[in-house]
């Protein structure tokens, strides 16, 4: 069987539409697209349903036919999501007062969605943290409500707060409430298909550090949230004004990342950040990142066993590393601040976007060899296909206003669509449709670019500026504000000793045959040798030979043959001198003449070094 086309999302200030795609994407006629600007748009977990909101009414529609599922009037809607099954619709608008009721009124409201009937209305001021989060099964659902967790079974909510004791056994329905001041992160299990089984609930909660306590994350597992031995795992740390928690797929693991907004040692202006690991085995660890700097990304494989990171001042690094929080291949250096792993995990994208050019680099993680590397300059989005071959980049506003459009690439490097938006549109939001996992099931890796007519924007090496008068010179090595670090393979090889790459391997048998070849350059010591030749330096830290004129002409020529031994230095590291400069011996410093009184060139000194040597050996046999 064929695996299904993906649809892809265009949100803009002409409305909303569907696309069929890729390689390139057309209209789908089974949808009736939407003229009015819409605030916001999703899908649901599975792809089979898409909701969006138009200032006028909350729409679900179904993504086959594009039948109708749900209408709600409800013009003052900003947010909206699924549950995991499709069961409940979530909506949110801006909390306000008004005359009528001080109070304000409910703006998070459940609604169920095939009878459009409304479960639940419930009070949410702050935008963060807005949604409430659902186990894959729907079994459990747990909010986050003024500093306490409520939890709530079987989308029962309905039921009032209990109080119970974490290890108790409690009635079907129940809420639960934790204190003190909490932040929540519920773990994105697999997606639900019929081969995969529906994984424990684990919950990772943070509380603040306070008067010189340290801020701790710990791990549990549903229903047991409390009492001694509850948690799964503990980590604690300094250095944490808010944390990111992300966990992989499989529940196995969550990073998270510590961050302060002022750095103490005045070396960042965006504060200072930290990463960590915490397993649900009970293993923590500090990741420990070889360079300085801010923490740009972290991103995890699909297969949860390993998770890459970009850090560090630009240059930025890149490395990827497995569950013991060790380093198993570094990218080296580069323009980058993001990382995007394909759905099937065999390719890994680093950007940069942003203040960045938008550089990319495609790398094959299996083999750790680069694909390509394309340049999509402006990017604000990014986003893969669930086929594993395309890539969406857009250029979207209020990020940016101007150039508003989005571009499908294959990972290889070539464009196969362009859109940009009319004069005067603006481009808000591109999103691809979601699969359950192995719909698309992992392709072969392709190194030759895709056929297109739109071809390539692979970057093309650039070269230092050389002035037209210089250009028919040797060029000489220019020097860098940063030393690039290439790519090294830092995986133990069988025998406990790390492979390393390619070029590593090539600068190391360099290193080899250099070494070699300085040994066989070497002469074989002799019992009774000669007494080598005293050169002019040696000469001269010798005793004078006691006439002052003769003195005076062998320190002369000293000095005169130390700047010829500069100068052939300088010839021979690629320092290209000019006719007119010359070097003075008495104070050894370079000065600029004019031509008209120049007498000798750097070539005549050069020249003239065996005359003077003649003439140095001469004095040295009258002594």
């Amino acid at each position: 069987m064929a695996p299904p086309i993906p649809l892809l999302a265009v949100r803009g200030s002409d409305g909303t539409s569907l696309l069929c795609g890729p390689p390139r994407c057309e209209q789908y006629s089974s949808f009736q697209r939407d003229s009015r600007p819409s605030r916001y748009l999703t899908f649901s977990r599975d792809g089979t349903l898409v909701g969006w909101c138009n200032g006028h009414s909350v729409s679900v529609v179904k993504c086959a036919d594009g039948s109708v599922v749900s209408t709600f009037d409800l013009p003052k809607t900003a947010l909206l999501e699924f549950s995991p099954l499709n069961n409940i619709l979530v909506t949110w608008q801006p909390y306000t007062k008004t005359q009528d009721s001080p109070q304000g009124e409910a703006n998070l409201q459940l609604w169920e969605l095939q009878s459009g009937r409304l479960i639940k209305a419930l009070y949410q001021k702050k935008v963060d943290s807005w949604c409430p989060k659902w186990s894959e099964d729907e079994k459990v659902c747990v909010r986050s409500v003024n500093n306490e967790l409520h939890f709530y079974e079987n989308n029962d909510f309905r039921a009032q707060p209990c109080k119970v004791r974490p290890n108790r056994v409690v009635p079907v329905c129940y809420l639960y409430s934790l204190r003190p001041p909490l932040s929540l992160s519920v773990p994105v299990c697999p997606r639900l298909s019929p081969s995969v089984p529906v994984c424990p609930l684990q919950v990772a909660i943070y509380v603040p550090g306070s008067k010189g306590a340290p801020s701790f994350v710990r791990l549990y597992q549903y229903p047991v949230l409390g009492g001694p031995g509850a948690a799964l795992a503990n980590k604690s740390f300094f250095k944490a004004d808010k944390v990111m928690m992300q966990w992989n797929q499989k529940a196995s693991a969550v990073l998270v990342t510590a961050s302060t907004e002022v750095d103490k040692s005045g070396a960042s202006y965006y504060g200072e950040q930290t990463l960590h690991y915490l397993g649900v085995n009970g293993e923590t660890a500090l990741v420990q990142l070889a360079k300085n700097g801010p923490i740009y990304d972290t991103a995890w494989s699909p297969n949860s066993s390993e998770f890459c990171v970009v850090y560090g001042f630009m240059p930025a690094k890149a490395t990827v590393f497995n569950l013991k929080c060790e380093a198993v291949f570094d990218f080296g250096t580069g323009p980058r601040n993001a990382a995007y792993y394909s759905p099937q995990g065999h390719i890994l994208v680093l950007a940069g976007f942003g203040n960045l050019r938008g550089k990319m680099e495609v790398w094959d993680v299996k083999k750790y060899k680069q694909v390509s590397m394309p340049e999509a300059p402006d990017a604000t989005c990014f986003s893969w296909c669930p086929d594993g071959e395309h890539i969406v980049t857009a250029t979207c506003a209020p990020r940016l206003r101007v150039s508003n459009g989005y571009k499908i690439w294959h990972y290889t490097g070539s464009v196969l669509q362009k859109h940009d938006v009319a004069k005067g549109a603006e481009l808000w939001d591109v999103r691809w449709q979601p699969f359950l996992d192995g719909t698309f099931p992992e392709r072969p890796i392709r190194y030759q670019a895709a056929p297109s007519e739109l071809g390539s924007t692979q970057a093309a090496p650039k070269q230092a500026y050389r002035p037209p008068a210089l250009r028919h010179l040797p060029a000489a090595p220019s020097s860098k504000l940063h030393e690039e670090e290439p790519p090294q393979n830092l995986q133990t090889g069988p025998g406990g000793e790390k492979s390393l790459s390619k070029t590593a391997l090539k600068n190391q048998r360099k290193r080899e045959a250099k070494k070699a070849a300085k040994l066989e350059a070497k002469p074989d010591p002799e019992p009774q040798s000669a007494p080598p030749p005293v050169s002019h330096s040696q000469s001269e830290a010798g005793s004078g030979s006691g006439d002052p004129e003769t003195d005076k002409k062998i320190k002369n020529l000293n000095k005169k043959l130390r700047a010829i031994e500069e100068l052939k230095e300088q010839q021979a590291s690629g320092k290209v001198l000019q006719k007119n400069q010359v070097t003075d011996p008495e104070t050894q410093q370079n000065i600029v003449c004019k031509r008209s009184n120049i007498q000798t060139s750097m070539v005549e000194k050069i020249q003239k070094e065996e005359q003077l040597l003649k003439e140095l050996q001469a004095l040295q046999v009258n002594l």
